[in-house]
């Protein structure tokens, strides 16, 4: 009889081939095609804070980070996010919790081009003039202290789609648990994202070939 730990060893052994699953699912959704996209990220916290001192798991990996939209230090790892104006997931990453958001991006944005709305994390002006010239016309909110040129209406309807990606996060944290870690190591961690990214993505696929309205409404696969 296989055992749990011999069936987790030969699943994140298949890594390579849910990437390419991923990769495809991706472009029978058109996500990598859309002229709009959205980038945001979670806190994948290995531990509880206070027994990060004594945490052996990740040592040298993990690192102190903050949760901006928590408002609370954790340990652990970060997961930025890259989605479709749909809520197609077209990248994701994870890096050490006290690692920039900005230099994610570049990384996430490798095979889009357009408009990509970002929160005032990613606030930089080198990094949108590094990304246009790239063919990625980069936005983000500005702070209350900085001066907007974009009317009123259209900052309205760029935060009312960045609220996308709060949903997807929502989806992934609360239905997939992808912010649990039962890892030990980076390679199983790594694969266990990336298990959850693409079961969300093939969700998403599911819907929309049932003809769902909103392909992100998950409940409605159920029912179908």
């Amino acid at each position: 009889m296989t055992t749990r730990e011999t069936f987790v060893r030969r699943a994140a052994n298949l890594c390579w081939i849910k990437q390419y699953l991923q990769q495809k699912f991706t472009q029978a959704l058109q996500g990598f095609n859309d002229n709009i996209h959205i980038v945001d990220g979670f806190p994948i916290p290995v531990c509880v804070i206070t027994r990060a001192p004594r945490c052996r798991s990740f040592a040298g990996e993990a690192s102190y980070g903050y949760c901006a939209a928590k408002k609370q230090y954790y340990y652990g790892f970060h997961g930025p996010l890259l989605i479709s104006s749909l809520g197609v997931i077209t990248a994701f990453t994870s890096t050490p919790a006290n690692s920039s958001e900005r230099d994610c991006l570049w990384e996430l944005a490798q095979n889009i081009s357009g408009l990509v709305i970002g929160d005032k994390g990613y606030l930089s002006s080198a990094l949108q003039e590094e990304l246009q010239q790239e063919g990625i016309n980069f936005q983000t909110p500005l702070r209350k202290n900085m001066k907007e040129t974009w009317t009123l209406d259209f900052v309205k309807e760029l935060m009312s789609t960045r609220r996308l990606i709060e949903m997807v996060n929502g989806q992934l944290c609360a239905r997939f648990s992808i912010e649990k870690v039962w890892a030990r190591d980076l390679w199983h961690l790594t694969n266990r994202l990336g298990r959850k990214i693409l079961a969300h993505t093939l969700a998403v696929l599911l819907n929309s070939r049932c003809g769902a309205v909103n392909p992100l409404q998950l409940d409605g696969l159920l029912a179908i």
